[in-house]
């Protein structure tokens, strides 16, 4: 198997034109291409700059999940500190977890930050919402998200080799007409389902209105800790 390491965008889109498969740490598929084959030739974006930023509101694909620090909000740090083993976090790649991933559990925190996604085709670079990146399964370059107020990350206890543990990523962000805005995300099982309402001053009247979301279909327990980061989030925006 060739591995090519394209440093700009033109080459990466080369690449993707002669048949390179999309690869960053390779811990999704290695296992798979021992059982079936090894592709001809596979393309990692570790030299490729627009792939590789982290501050504090752009994080690449290529970057590890041991790279993601303090320089991003607490939803995404919390989130990727919590993913696997030590030896995981030095392989595994943001867009490895978010596309390649059946556990995706960066996508809440990203649900939550309002983030979009820069993809890359045969055409160029192109935005796309995070609903689509999952679902398409394009070559993702990175995501990007608006600065919140306040975020937090819960992931319950798991046994290994179980069900995934329920996650809750939640966020408070500013709006333009100076209200504000309570993003949550929540996976429970294999399934991911966010909202988003007005954070206004009543906090029972916020998490009224969740319930007119799709977190409201979600089972009763998993309803009470959802109610209960709501709560603690919206203390620390007031706080």
């Amino acid at each position: 198997m060739l591995l090519r390491l394209p440093t700009s965008l033109s080459e990466a889109r080369r690449c993707l034109a002669e048949g390179a498969v999309p690869v960053g740490g390779a811990t999704l598929v290695w296992a798979q291409w021992q059982r079936d084959g090894f592709p001809e030739q596979a393309m990692s974006l570790r030299r490729l700059p627009e792939a590789t930023v982290v501050d504090g509101e752009t994080l690449g694909a290529a970057v590890l999940l041991h790279q993601i620090d303090d320089r991003v909000p607490e939803v995404l740090h919390r989130a990727a500190a919590s993913i696997g083993t030590g030896a995981v976090r030095r392989t595994a790649t943001v867009g490895g977890n978010i596309v390649g991933s059946t556990l995706r559990c960066l996508l809440p925190p990203a649900l939550v930050l309002d983030a979009r996604a820069t993809v890359m085709d045969g055409d160029g670079t192109y935005e796309a919402e995070l609903a689509e990146v999952v679902a398409k399964r394009p070559l993702m370059l990175g995501i990007r998200w608006r600065r919140p107020l306040v975020s937090a990350y819960r992931k319950a206890p798991g046994d290994v080799g179980g069900p995934p543990p329920l996650v809750v990523a939640t966020a408070v962000h500013a709006e333009q007409d100076g209200g504000r805005r309570l993003f949550t995300a929540v996976r429970d099982g294999d399934d991911v389902v966010s909202g988003s309402v007005p954070a206004t001053a009543d906090p029972g009247r916020v998490l009224d209105a969740l319930e007119g979301t799709a977190l409201g279909r979600l089972p009763g327990e998993t309803r009470d800790v959802v109610r209960r980061e709501v709560t603690d989030i919206l203390g620390r925006a007031d706080g």
